[in-house]
């Protein structure tokens, strides 16, 4: 494999001065702004031109995506959800300096203290996931943000961003933390196979949509949006992140690396919250665009969901190819069927694997714990800041 992917091309000034940000006499040289179509393909973007006297924002003026209202209003909410889900992350907000490494940086410096697959387990999944939630940052900053037409939606965006940022940071602490090499775990995507598939998988979704002449407004480009969403949402953080997952948090169920498997413990959290408003987000176009959910489009979908279990599954052997905590890669292979099977039933797609079950029930448990110590007893897992504190 000679390369992971390359970078899509953004246009840097994709849009002309405004103006009516210009003084009056500029303004009166400038040529009348074009009345938007409400035909046109794609929706608004948030920097058209302003238009003095333009009547107010009604709910139901409101759309995920093809929408032609003024973006720039955050209110009156259409999708509650979807503001909540905003509050709800700024209410668990987190840094990982926080987060005590010294025990870590004891046991993996005692020679003794973790064999070479347990080695093995921490760097491979530093090397994917140091990676993967770079990728999804860019998808979000140079794709979906643009074509997410509702600003609720689009303020949860931005919250998941600086959320991707803040786990890449993660990686990078327990990198520094433990002395590892940086080259070797941030350039693992182009160098090891099983993780390099999983980052040459995702590329594609989005550098189509960032292209600057893609529109969404046809039902072959809406399908093609819905299609990525599926992709990121629903597989690359909601199948690709499991293994990691289950292996890392294994060890710290075990006493071992405790710190970065709490580190992990805070992105599981996170995560599941950006799935949750990808799940969200799909169904709502799903509605309010119910012929793009055609047979021969969820056929399609239902093909990737497969390939992707896969492909994880490959993963989960290369990366655990002998017993080790407990966990084997059949065990992983189940797990990862039981995931897909939810995946689907949660956009609305027929199960995959009937009577698949889960070998990890604990990591339920780690979803939905509310407030309580964490298996480390080291700190409250799922903490609020100050301002949201409830004190009953």
């Amino acid at each position: 494999m000679a390369t992971a992917g390359q970078a899509p091309m953004v246009n840097p000034n994709p849009t002309p001065m405004q103006p009516a940000l210009l003084d009056d006499e500029t303004v009166r040289a400038q040529p009348a702004a074009p009345a938007f179509d409400p035909n046109a393909e794609g929706g608004a973007t948030g920097l058209e031109s302003l238009e003095i006297g333009a009547g107010r924002i009604r709910v139901d003026d409101k759309r995920i995506i093809n929408c032609h209202a003024d973006l720039n209003q955050l209110v009156p909410f259409k999708y509650d959800w979807a503001w909540q889900k905003y509050l709800d992350a700024c209410a668990n907000h987190w840094m990982p300096q926080e987060i005590n490494m010294n025990a870590d940086i004891a046991l993996w410096k005692d020679p003794n203290g973790l064999t070479d697959d347990e080695r093995t387990i921490i760097k491979r999944n530093l090397g994917f996931f140091s990676t993967a939630d770079s990728l999804v940052a860019n998808n979000l900053v140079l794709a979906v943000y643009r074509h997410i037409t509702n600003p609720e939606c689009r303020q949860y965006l931005l919250r998941q961003a600086f959320e991707e940022a803040l786990h890449t940071h993660a990686y990078q602490y327990v990198v520094e933390s433990l002395g590892l090499d940086e080259g070797e775990i941030f350039n693992m995507y182009r160098e090891v196979p099983s993780v390099a598939r999983k980052a040459e998988w995702a590329l594609p979704y989005t550098q189509y949509l960032a292209d600057p002449h893609f529109h969404t407004g046809t039902q072959e480009n809406d399908q093609k949006l819905l299609r990525e969403m599926v992709a990121f949402y629903i597989i690359f953080e909601g199948i690709f992140f499991y293994v990691g997952f289950v292996q890392v948090l294994s060890m710290g169920r075990r006493n071992k690396m405790t710190g970065t498997a709490e580190q992990f413990q805070y992105i599981l959290r996170d995560e599941s919250m950006h799935m949750n408003f990808g799940i969200d987000v799909i169904n709502q176009i799903k509605i309010e665009n119910p012929h793009l959910w055609t047979e021969s489009f969820k056929q399609e979908l239902i093909t990737m969901i497969r390939d992707a279990v896969q492909l994880e599954a490959e993963y989960a052997h290369e990366t655990m190819p002998r017993g080790v905590l407990g966990l084997n890669a059949p065990m992983f292979e189940e797990y990862l069927q039981f995931i897909a099977n939810r995946r689907c039933a949660q956009i609305g797609l027929p199960e995959q694997y009937p009577g698949a079950s889960n070998p990890f029930p604990w990591m339920s448990e780690v979803l939905d714990l509310k407030k309580e110590k964490n298996f480390f007893e080291t700190r409250v897992t799922e903490y609020q800041t100050g301002g949201a504190l409830s004190w009953d």
